[in-house]
């Protein structure tokens, strides 16, 4: 799949395309059924489909640090998007001179001049431009005025709630895994590249694989029954994801995994945590004897969860 991040790199990989744009943070069921129709309608005209992604998303632009956290980063986005047989992904470098164009002119330019736009397909609450003046309305205004179609399509719903990412975000901070997976139709994950840790864990007969986080600021805390994905095999392990307050004050984020029943270098490796049960929240320790007790207990419930749920898949 292509990365393009700039418009005479897309022009030079096709001259029109079918296209969608958003954040698309978290690749839940709601955005899975957008990814949908744009396959389908780039198979109906034989065109190649693209994804648009705003980079930074538009939240973080304007608040920084007080922006939610992101459920994923740029490149899981376009990891999963590969998977989902998109054609190519445009990097839109979200900054002031796009937050600041306005929708009529985004449109012409960047969408019509620029990218050769033949379909678009949003979601029926899509907004953009500045101050977020352009919608539904005027999409289909300047679609039969400058020649592309527009298709919206609607919400996914659960238990009468629309799916969204805030949704999401706020079912990982509640620990409910279940109520993710479904949001999501898979498990919530996280993918990183091991590196070098304090090695801690191995010095109280509990190695860790510690993952680098390539983003500041986590959409939830806690200890969590996980599996690993490490091709071609699928691990089961304990994973430790927040600000390890015993041993590390609280200082930084990390995702630490310990794999149940692993020998190995896992060094450079890069692995994909699927978070599947919260087994408890993070907490501070007397000290490490007492860490380690813990980290014992949630080993032997992290065991029972997976037999748990193999139970109920069969």
């Amino acid at each position: 799949m292509k990365i393009l991040d700039s418009l005479t790199a897309a022009r030079r990989w096709s001259p029109h395309c079918v296209a969608t744009i958003g954040k698309y943070d978290g690749m839940h069921l709601g955005h899975q059924r957008i990814l949908d129709a744009v396959l389908a309608e780039a198979a109906r005209r034989k065109l190649p489909s693209l994804v648009i992604l705003s980079e930074p998303q538009p939240e973080e632009f304007f608040a920084g640090a007080d922006a939610p956290p992101r459920l994923n980063h740029f490149y899981d986005k376009v990891d999963f998007l590969e998977t989902y047989g998109i054609d190519a992904v445009y990097r839109l470098h979200f900054d002031a001179a796009v937050s600041q164009q306005s929708a009529d002119a985004f449109v012409r330019d960047f969408l019509v001049t620029g990218l050769g736009l033949r379909s678009l397909v949003v979601g029926d609450d899509f907004r953009f431009g500045s101050n977020r003046g352009g919608d539904i309305a005027l999409l289909k205004r300047l679609g039969a005025e400058l020649g592309f179609d527009v298709h919206t399509v609607p919400p996914c719903m659960d238990n009468g709630e629309r799916i969204s990412s805030t949704l999401v975000r706020q079912c990982l901070m509640a620990g409910d895994c279940d109520r993710v997976m479904r949001l999501l139709g898979r498990p919530y994950s996280i993918s990183g590249t091991v590196i070098e840790g304090r090695k801690l864990g191995r010095t109280i007969g509990v190695p860790t694989a510690n993952i680098e986080l390539l983003t500041p600021r986590l959409p939830m805390t806690g200890v969590f029954a996980v599996k690993v994905s490490l091709p071609p095999n699928e691990l089961e392990g304990v994973a430790n994801l927040g600000f390890k307050p015993t041993v590390d004050a609280g200082t930084r984020p990390s995702l630490e995994v310990h794999l149940l029943d692993f020998k190995g270098d896992l060094y450079g490796e890069r692995l994909q945590v699927h978070f599947l049960r919260k087994l408890r929240d993070e907490q501070k320790f007397a000290g490490l004897p007492q860490l380690q007790e813990q980290i014992q207990k949630d080993i032997a419930q992290a065991r029972a969860s997976f037999a748990e749920l193999a139970g109920a898949v069969q």
